[in-house]
C-alpha cells in the first residue's frame, strides 16, 4: 500500500442486517463481520465498512487514508493545522485516528503496523 493515498470509506448504519440486505441485492457486494458492530464490504470498486451508530447520521461518510507510520503521520497532520478528533486506537486488523482539517471534515488514517 502506498502512504496517504484514500484506502478505505466507512459509512454511519443504524441496522446492519438492512444495510448488507441492501447492499448485497442493489450492488452485489459482499459483507465480512467484525463483531455485531462493524460489517466491512467488498466488490465495490473501494473497500470499506459500516459501523454501527444509535445516533442521528448527518454525515456518515468516514474517508480513511493508509500510512505505514502514524505517529509520523500524526506529526504532519497537526503541525498542518489538523485537528485530533480520536487519538491512535487499536481495532482488529491494525491501529487508526481521526482528525479534522481546516473546513471540519473528519477523516481517518489507519496502518496495520
Amino acid at each position: 500500500m502506498k502512504n496517504t493515498l484514500i484506502n478505505y470509506v466507512e459509512f454511519k448504519a443504524t441496522d446492519l442486517e438492512k444495510i448488507k440486505v441492501f447492499y448485497t441485492k442493489a450492488f452485489g457486494w459482499t459483507f465480512t463481520d467484525y463483531g455485531p458492530d462493524y460489517t466491512a464490504f467488498s466488490e465495490s470498486g473501494l473497500e470499506g465498512g459500516f459501523e454501527k451508530t444509535e445516533a442521528g447520521i448527518v454525515n456518515g461518510a468516514l474517508i480513511v487514508l493508509y500510512h505505514e507510520n502514524l505517529e509520523d503521520i500524526q506529526q504532519k497532520v497537526e503541525q498542518a493545522g489538523g485537528i485530533m478528533v480520536k487519538p491512535i486506537f487499536s481495532f482488529p486488523g491494525g491501529r487508526r485516528f481521526h482528525f479534522k482539517d481546516p473546513s471540519g471534515n473528519e477523516l481517518a488514517i489507519w496502518s496495520d503496523k
